[in-house]
């Protein structure tokens, strides 16, 4: 991907662990990567059509003295949120801010840390099949929505489905939505699994009855086999409560590892349910 570059922008700033640091200050330089399509500004000479680095510059030199942080790593993450939520263009960042008067008490020329963080597609399933269905899926999707580290939201039609895994309980309502994020998945999930809990989710039984359920479906390519976490999710070729709303928002977004499109798993699905009798699904 294109990107703009800045080099050594010096900043005066109160980041450090000692007192003295906190009270007296020291020089920071910063060095950015901003990773985004320069196409049209470079066919069109227009600067409404990229990323004005001078206006970047200013919003490092705030981001960095508007707070002072114990360690750079915060830092530089702050400073690259900032980026990425000020200037809509720039898909990625990456961040180094050097520290070369950091009290180590040796000869050195500078310390440094370097983070990127940049916007990732990702599609959520949700469900649920206890209390006000609809109304907590909506009030989840509500909040999803209002974060400020997701923008570009879209969520399918809501369907029910019969329950999933051979544990008798009553009907879900389920669906999908897709947005942009720069969480990481990890990060992505300790939210998810946060309004879980705000919804009082509780889990006693393994497919057993939710208030509501939040599934991570992909996260644009990644794939990602952990004890806690598993992406994509490795059963959704199963679930037509899953693919049919998904083929609405995402039809032709490929599995990573399979290469097959949301669409042609989705009729493979219901091909096989179609023989076997069990394709039941219906639209709120």
């Amino acid at each position: 991907m294109d990107k703009i570059t800045i080099k050594g922008l010096e900043v005066y700033a109160y980041h450090g662990v000692f007192p003295e640091e906190k009270r007296e200050g020291q020089k920071f330089y910063i060095n950015a990567n901003l990773y985004c399509d320069l196409s049209k500004p470079a066919a069109t000479d227009h600067l409404e059509d990229s990323t004005h680095y001078g206006l970047v510059c200013e919003q490092i030199t705030k981001s960095m003295t508007a707070t002072s942080y114990d360690l750079i790593e915060k830092a530089a993450g702050t400073v690259a949120k900032d980026i990425l939520l000020h200037f809509p263009l720039v898909k990625g960042v990456e961040i180094e801010v050097q520290k070369p008067e950091a009290p180590i008490g040796l000869p050195f020329e500078t310390v440094s840390v370097t983070l990127e963080k940049g916007w990732h597609r990702v599609y959520v399933a949700f469900g649920s099949n206890l209390g006000e269905r609809e109304k907590l899926i909506q009030e989840a999707l509500d909040e999803i929505k209002a974060q400020d580290f997701v923008r570009d939201m879209v969520s399918s039609s809501f369907v029910i489905s019969k329950p999933y895994g051979g544990v008798e309980q009553g009907d879900f309502v389920n669906g999908v939505c897709g947005f942009d994020t720069f969480l990481t998945p990890w990060e992505l999930l300790e939210f998810l699994q946060s309004l879980e809990q705000k919804a009082h989710r509780e889990r006693l039984i393994h497919w057993g009855p939710r208030t509501l359920d939040l599934d991570i479906l992909f996260y644009e390519d990644l794939i990602l086999d952990s004890p806690n976490l598993v992406i994509p999710h490795k059963d959704m070729k199963n679930r037509d409560f899953v693919l049919t709303p998904l083929k609405e928002i995402a039809p032709f977004f490929r599995h990573p590892i399979t290469r097959k499109t949301v669409e042609e798993m989705e009729t493979e699905l219901v091909h096989r349910n179609t023989q076997e009798g069990t394709y039941i699904y219906g639209t709120v």
